[in-house]
């Protein structure tokens, strides 16, 4: 079984890693440290926006990037306020890219 990383060095390195690609990300809201789960909102500045959330394959254990909500920004915003309600350790991080460019599917940010 492989080691799973916390949810914070998670958030670190992805940051980093949009950073060197000279995306704009910010943490909107900062979850639990160890285990908290990450939403990925990818704003493209245009007032659309989409969400994104971790799934696990229930047969295979895999791990990849599913999209949660598209739309309106304004609509997005609200399922993340939804999911924050279930979820208070929930990790948001915003992404800002005209282009929709996320990383998510980048080898090695599905762990």
């Amino acid at each position: 079984m492989t080691p799973r990383l916390t949810a914070e060095l998670w958030v670190q390195a992805y940051l980093t890693r949009l950073r060197l690609a000279d995306i704009p990300a910010f943490v909107v809201a900062r979850g639990d440290a160890d285990a908290g789960a990450v939403l990925v909102k990818q704003n493209r500045l245009d007032g659309s926006a989409k969400v994104f959330q971790r799934s696990v394959d229930i047969f295979t254990g895999d791990r990849m990037w599913v999209l949660l909500a598209e739309g309106p920004d304004a609509e997005v915003e609200t399922t993340i306020a939804n999911q924050r309600g279930f979820d208070p350790d929930l990790w948001v991080i915003e992404v800002e890219d005209r282009g929709g460019r996320h990383l998510l599917d980048e080898p090695g940010l599905d762990t």
